[in-house]
């Protein structure tokens, strides 16, 4: 009989790797959906907010790219111009999508309640803190500082143009463990509010957990969330947990506030050997 010899890491949590907008800052993610709807309403090409948000994640080019795919987007297209939109529609579309988001981003960078009190019990614990995003190096220039002034700043970011792909590929977050210098990637957790996020924790071999409240599957404001009822909140989270479970998720919780709540299960199944 044959056994083959299988390692397994049996160490303490080293790292979380959170999103952005929607995760730690801009409650509800509403910077890129302003500016997707205002775009293309400048083209006269009909969006909802619906479409914005769809593909909610994604680097932005990318992003733009999967606004354009959708059916009742593409046909408002060939209405519009005529012709089917192609790659250098893409391209006039980003080109003019950059200074408009640059442009508003300080606007949205008001820390999500609960934030900066888990990120201070994390590095007690000595967890380093990482982080990812569908935006660029030169947007993230602006919101970073923004975010810092408003009481949350990671250790390390790295943005969807600083690697050869955003997301949903796990480029961004092998990027995170090399420069926060931890390893193995079962070690580290990933934790976002989109499907993107969901699907590039998966595929970087990490712990994924999707916050069903505080980002752009609600999409709601702060204030807005905090007007529903609570079985209108109940419905929202057993229907949102679906999707991101559905999604692959390993964990739901509301929003980063909660994330102290399955610490531990996640860390009594490392010291079990076990992996995402």
């Amino acid at each position: 009989m044959d056994f083959v010899f299988r390692r397994s890491y049996r160490g303490p949590i080293q790292g979380l790797i959170l999103d952005w907008a929607g995760t730690t800052v801009d409650f509800g993610s509403f910077a890129p959906t302003a500016v997707f709807l205002k775009l293309f309403a400048s083209r006269g090409v009909s969006i909802q907010i619906d479409h914005a948000r769809r593909p909610m994640g994604l680097m932005k080019k990318d992003h733009l790219r999967a606004i354009l795919s959708i059916p009742e987007v593409a046909q408002s297209w060939q209405d519009q111009y005529g012709r089917p939109a192609g790659e250098n529609d893409v391209e006039d579309l980003f080109s003019e999508f950059v200074p408009m988001q640059i442009a508003c981003l300080s606007e949205y960078a008001g820390v999500i309640r609960g934030v900066p009190e888990q990120i201070a019990a994390l590095r007690k614990m000595g967890i380093k803190i990482g982080s990812t995003t569908g935006y660029t190096r030169r947007m993230m220039e602006v919101l970073v500082p923004a975010a810092r002034q408003n009481g949350y700043e990671p250790d390390v970011w790295v943005s969807a143009d600083d690697t050869p792909a955003g997301r949903p590929y796990p480029w961004m977050c092998y990027q995170n463990a090399i420069q926060m210098q931890i390893y193995p990637m079962e070690s580290i957790i990933k934790v976002g509010d989109t499907l993107a996020d969901i699907e590039e924790g998966l595929n970087a071999g990490m712990w994924t957990v999707g916050l069903s409240l505080s980002g752009n599957l609600l999409g709601l404001t702060e204030n807005e969330f905090e007007q529903l009822p609570s079985s209108e909140i109940e419905q929202q989270r057993k229907k949102i947990s679906g999707i991101l479970y559905q999604a692959g998720a390993h964990y739901v919780i509301d929003g980063l506030w909660d994330l102290a709540t399955i610490l531990g299960d996640i860390q009594n199944k490392l010291m079990h050997g076990e992996r995402p």
